[in-house]
Order: structure tokens, then C-alpha cells, then sequence
């Protein structure tokens, strides 16, 4: 009886250990152990499929996330997801949110705290302590992580993190705490413009010293000619639905279909996309029906048809730059979009059922396993 005792007290502690070992609190770095990838010079086209969305990092390498884990593979034209180049794992703590900028890699965690990491290297550049932040909604493929990271945004050589009531700047290339303020509650969703300012709520502010920005239209503001995460936006609407682009009147992006892209405002109705100048001279005009998705580069204008080919257009001319059909080989183009990001000279979508239902839960939402479709522009 004593023996049995005595075994079954120390399978208690043998269980207890291993159940500290997984569940405790732990931080995993595994750093490069291969060369930085070189940004490869390749045709446009379609160059993979993967099973979760990646972020495209200095046109390297492929940043993708995960419920607990930010990782990264390369070489960026890899047909499929590769062995992780590095990786970070924070448990229990999940990922809110990530974005980028040349080789710096900001992630954002449940419990606020910010860590860069260099996506050369792996090594963590810095972190620090942030507002209140929410958990991982990324679903299967991560893409709301990587591609519209809640309540993080870029702005100026800064990093702005959002939660309801608080915001805060931080220098991106040292993490160095630039302000730190409290706001109106609904400022979490908010979105940077080209020019430096973080808008949200009803209120404007400096992305570099979290100062009030005077001069703005009434709102609520739509942003337009963004980034998917909502960082860099060309222009906005205000409450009158009157466009703005750098400060100025921009009639022409009145109409709610349009949007800026490389620079000019483009149309998509019916069935014609228009290009036209901030000054409302109609630049080019091309028929057939198209979703505008953005720019590429400074001076392409990408388009999605309805059968899912991507077209780039010249920006100032209209001419047709690029054309092919987004599937690897011979596979069918008949699906739905979803989220996409332009990033780091390449496209990633994620490609749902025609019939697919609004949640991203449901085990018939994506087309197949590997639902991303990747593209060098």
C-alpha cells in the first residue's frame, strides 16, 4: 500500500513537471542560421501557393503568423512554405498583429508588448511596452495578422499602436517611446496618410509627436489608396463625402468607386476603369469590368477581372503592362477573392469558394489548403 502510495505521489510530480514544462510561460527564438536571401530578378507572373498568407519583407523574404509564433522563409519566389528561416514563439501570449518596413519587422502581442524583429537576422532589434492590445484573428491563414494588423500602423519612420483610448508613438528603428497620449474611445481603427498624420475617431494627430493636426474637414473619414493595413493612405473622403488628396480638393475622388493608385484617381464601374489626374483631366479609359486593387511601384495601376486574371496598366498612359491569369499551371481560376496585400514587389490573395460563407471559420470558406495565390509584379 505505502509503495503504491509513494509511486502514485510521484507520478503526480513527473505529470505536474511536464505539465509546467508545456503550459508555462516561455519565449523561443531561433535566429538564421543561413545568408540573408537575395531579392530575385524574375518575370511577373505567379510564383507559388501557400497555406498561410505571407507578408513580404524588403522583397526577401515572407513573414508569416501564426496563433502563438511570427516565422519567415525564403528565398520570396518559393513555389510552397519553406523551413522556417527564423522564428518567434511567445506562449501563452498570442499574435495581434505584424507589419514592416525594409527589414524591420514589428509584431505586436496580446499582453502590449512590442518586438521588433530584423528579418535579416532573426535577432529581436528591440521591444518594448505598448497600449492594451486584442488577440490572434488571423483564422487559418493568418492573413488579418499580417495584412491588416489591428490597431498598428506605420507612419514617417514611426510605429503607431492603438487600443480604444490610448495612443502611442514609437521611433521604428530604435523603438524609443515618441508619445504617448490618451484619446476618445472608437481610435483603435484608425489610419496613417503619406504625409505623417494618424486619423481616427474624430481626431487628427502628429504620427511623430502625437500633437493635434488642425486643418482637416470634418469627418468620419474614409481612407482611400492605402496600404491594406491602412498605413500610407493617398487620400480620404470626409463626413461629405468629398475627396482630399494632400491636403487639397480632389473632386474627382468624390464618387465612392474610385480610389488613388500610383498616383492618379482610378475608377472601376459598370463596365469601364477610368484613370484621371488629381486636377480631373481623364487620362485613360479602358472597358471591361475590373476591381482596382492598387499600385505597384510607383507608376502600375493593378486591376483583377472577374475571371480572376491580373492586368497592370501604365499609370499615365492606360497601356496594358501586364497580363496573366492568377493559378499555378493549369489549375481553374473560377473562385472568389479574398484579402490580398501588395507588398515587397509581389501580390498574395487568398482565393475563397464561389459559395463561400462570411466565416472564415467554416471548413468550406478557402478553395483548397493552399488558399494563397503569390505573384511577382
Amino acid at each position: 500500500m505505502l509503495l503504491r502510495t509513494v509511486l502514485a505521489v510521484a507520478l503526480l510530480v513527473v505529470a505536474g513537471l511536464i505539465g509546467w514544462r508545456v503550459l508555462a510561460p516561455a519565449e523561443v527564438l531561433a535566429s538564421a542560421t543561413t545568408p540573408y536571401p537575395s531579392a530575385p530578378i524574375i518575370p511577373a507572373g505567379v510564383t507559388g501557393r501557400t497555406s498561410v498568407a505571407p507578408l513580404v519583407v524588403d522583397g526577401r523574404v515572407r513573414v508569416y503568423a501564426a496563433k502563438h509564433q511570427v516565422r519567415a522563409d525564403g528565398p520570396v519566389n518559393a513555389r510552397t512554405v519553406y523551413t522556417a528561416r527564423w522564428s518567434f514563439r511567445r506562449w501563452p501570449e498570442q499574435l495581434s498583429g505584424v507589419t514592416a518596413s525594409g527589414p524591420t519587422v514589428v509584431t505586436r502581442w496580446s499582453d502590449g508588448e512590442l518586438v521588433a524583429i530584423d528579418a535579416r537576422t532573426g535577432e529581436i532589434a528591440w521591444r518594448t511596452d505598448g497600449p492594451d492590445s486584442p488577440g490572434y484573428a488571423g483564422h487559418r491563414t493568418g492573413a488579418a495578422t499580417v495584412w491588416a494588423p489591428p490597431g498598428l500602423r506605420l507612419a514617417a519612420g514611426n510605429v503607431v499602436a492603438a487600443s480604444d483610448q490610448e495612443l502611442a508613438g514609437y521611433d521604428l528603428s530604435t523603438g524609443a517611446v515618441r508619445w504617448r497620449i490618451p484619446v476618445a474611445a472608437g481610435c483603435a481603427d484608425g489610419f496613417t496618410t503619406v504625409g505623417g498624420a494618424y486619423a481616427c475617431a474624430g481626431s487628427v494627430h502628429d504620427a511623430s509627436t502625437g500633437a493635434p493636426v488642425s486643418g482637416w474637414p470634418a469627418g468620419p473619414w474614409t481612407p482611400v489608396g492605402c496600404d491594406s493595413d491602412r498605413s500610407g493612405c493617398a487620400g480620404f473622403r470626409d463626413g461629405a463625402g468629398q475627396g482630399w488628396i494632400d491636403g487639397k480638393r480632389v473632386p474627382a475622388l468624390d464618387d465612392p468607386s474610385t480610389t488613388v493608385a500610383a498616383g492618379i484617381v482610378v475608377g472601376a464601374s459598370g463596365d469601364r476603369v477610368t484613370g484621371t489626374g488629381t486636377d480631373g483631366t481623364r487620362i485613360w479609359e479602358r472597358s471591361g469590368p475590373a476591381r482596382v486593387l492598387g499600385g505597384s511601384g510607383g507608376s502600375t495601376v493593378l486591376l483583377l477581372t472577374p475571371e480572376n486574371t491580373l492586368v497592370g496598366v501604365d499609370a499615365g498612359t492606360g497601356t496594358e503592362t501586364l497580363r496573366f491569369p492568377l493559378a499555378m499551371g493549369t489549375e481553374s481560376t473560377l473562385w472568389k477573392a479574398g484579402g490580398y496585400r501588395i507588398a515587397g514587389g509581389y501580390l498574395a490573395l487568398e482565393r475563397l469558394r464561389t459559395d463561400a460563407p462570411d466565416d472564415p471559420e467554416s471548413p468550406i470558406y478557402y478553395l483548397t489548403l493552399d488558399a494563397v495565390i503569390i505573384a511577382a509584379l
